[in-house]
């Protein structure tokens, strides 16, 4: 069983930027102790700064995943195309924010990616990504 993870903007730079809000840990080495707790899955990540290239994969992942672990970053707040793209595809969709959204600023609040997402997890920092896989296997 293949599960697909996600990532939007700027998350190539986890365990660099603003510490303080995502943590210490980049996205890699968290990938590999994904793995670890969850063996019996085959894992398809992907993590892009283009909102064109995060659609594609999407629309992909959606075909040859279980469901999907998506974490937009900023593109949650402004990107009408990846919320159609989310509500196109029949696989379902567990969207992630590594900070708690609703303590941040204002603009954060709206998530065009939410309608079409089978749940929310916002504020737990990187165990959001487990528990949503957890959501999706169960």
């Amino acid at each position: 069983m293949k599960i697909g993870i996600l990532n939007g903007p700027n998350l190539n730079l986890l365990g660099q930027r603003e510490p303080e809000i995502y943590g210490a840990e980049g996205f890699e080495a968290y990938l590999k102790s994904l793995k670890d707790r969850f063996p019996q899955y085959e894992f398809r990540y992907f993590q892009s700064n283009d909102e064109g290239a995060l659609v594609e994969e999407l629309q992909q992942m959606a075909k040859d995943c279980k469901g999907i672990v998506f974490n937009p970053a900023a593109f949650t707040h402004t990107s009408l195309a990846l919320a159609d793209a989310a509500k196109g595809v029949d696989c379902p969709i567990i969207e992630v924010h590594i900070s708690n959204v609703y303590q941040r600023e204002g603009f954060r609040h709206k998530s065009y990616i939410s309608p079409a997402a089978k749940g929310v997890i916002t504020g737990l920092g990187l165990k959001g990504y487990e528990l949503a896989i957890q959501a999706l296997v169960d």
